[in-house]
């Protein structure tokens, strides 16, 4: 039996701060970020704006195509969370007016989190071919002003729909993953925004690739050649250019210069416009190779590294399917990215510091124009209307 992706939409915010513009006020040249990072804009969430309205807007175009009522478990991960009990799953249920008859839960590792919920949906299926799961990997990077991290912000959401005879993407069976204590990238209970060792969580990062990547070939006897694709977990899109150099290097592989280009490029171009999206990342690259590739990807293997500070990683692959094409949502990401409007400098902060949703009941500012919003806090409930 196949398992795997069926349908694949991403959601992004509606305001992007450029790269040009952020270079200019911090009197920086902006090749450090177009070239030395490779980024050049980043997606901007108002303060209306949040991982459950995000995954909304992402997984109602799927939910716009199938039975809403036959989804039997929503699995939403993400490391920006809005309450400390109640699953950001169960606010998104409520929107989208999914049935009673459905499982609902949060998972969380860090960037991570969006790789385990394929896989926990994979295997539900695989027990039950009657499943048919929605999963979500959503998520708002943010640091604070004037850090290392400022220019790496963004956000974005992926939905997934998980189920049997897949038209995208069957998954294969076998994995490889690695899991260390380590303090490369936190965020305590009291802040709202990340800490992070740039340097050392890169290290980590590559770390991790190697030893997942060893163990995923022990587990399929599947080479780095038996690969057509590579995508990546993408903090900032260099990184995914430093992973394939570690992982050809680590498997003594020859590579031309045209070969490299084919096996990333077409991955990175949404994830360099929209910034970093932690859980989601990995699947918005997955996303662009899809919309990006010049050539039919009919039976071709991708491969997906998915690595969450902490840390935990996971190498695995999938196969492309022959209907991949017809079921395609390469407009309306398109759409999306056209229609974001640009910010000033200023404009950007007061997103960025907009309303204290800490406060017992606020009214937010209408600044989010799509079809979900968070509209008020009420004796410390959040309010999110659907329009």
């Amino acid at each position: 039996m196949k398992v795997g992706i069926d349908l694949i939409h991403f959601a992004t915010s509606d305001y992007f701060l450029g790269l040009d513009t952020f270079a200019s006020q911090k009197n920086i040249d902006v090749e450090k970020f177009t070239i030395g990072i490779g980024q050049e804009k980043m997606s901007i969430a108002p303060p209306d704006e949040d991982v459950v309205t995000l995954a909304a807007k992402a997984a109602k175009a799927i939910l716009d195509q199938v039975d809403p009522q036959k989804i039997t478990a929503v699995l939403f991960a993400t490391e920006s969370g809005v309450d400390q009990s109640k699953s950001a799953g169960a606010f998104l249920h409520g929107l989208l007016n999914l049935p009673k008859r459905c499982r609902v839960i949060e998972l969380k590792h860090a960037c991570y989190a969006g790789a385990a919920a394929l896989q926990m949906a994979t295997a539900l299926v695989k027990s039950n071919v009657k499943e048919k799961i929605l999963v979500i990997a959503a998520d708002i990077a943010k640091y604070d002003v004037d850090s290392s991290g400022e220019a790496t912000q963004g956000c974005g959401a992926v939905a997934m729909l998980v189920k049997d005879s897949p038209r995208i993407l069957a998954l294969e069976s076998g994995s490889g993953y690695y899991t260390d204590d380590v303090m490369d990238f936190w965020r305590p209970n009291h802040r709202e925004t990340a800490l992070v060792d740039g340097k050392y969580s890169t290290m980590v990062y590559l770390n991790s690739l190697k030893h997942a990547w060893t163990h995923f070939n022990e587990e399929t006897g599947r080479t780095f050649q038996d690969i057509d694709y590579f995508c990546y977990h993408i903090p900032f899109t260099k990184m995914a250019e430093k992973a394939h150099k570690t992982l050809i290097k680590k498997t003594k592989s020859e590579v031309s210069d045209a070969q490299f280009e084919e096996q990333l490029s077409y991955g990175q171009s949404y994830n360099r416009i929209v910034g970093n999206s932690y859980s989601a990342s990995l699947f918005i690259g997955f996303c662009s190779l899809l919309d990006f590739a010049k050539q039919n990807l009919v039976n071709k293997r991708v491969s997906f590294f998915s690595y969450g500070s902490g840390c935990v990683a996971e190498f695995f692959s999938g196969v492309i399917q022959p209907e991949y094409q017809s079921v395609l949502m390469t407009a309306s990401h398109q759409q999306q990215i056209l229609q974001r409007q640009a910010l000033s400098y200023a404009e950007y902060l007061n997103f960025y510091h907009g309303s204290d949703l800490s406060q017992e009941n606020c009214i937010l500012p209408e600044h989010n124009r799509g079809s979900f919003r968070l509209a008020a806090i009420e004796e410390h409930k959040r309010i999110y209307i659907a329009r």
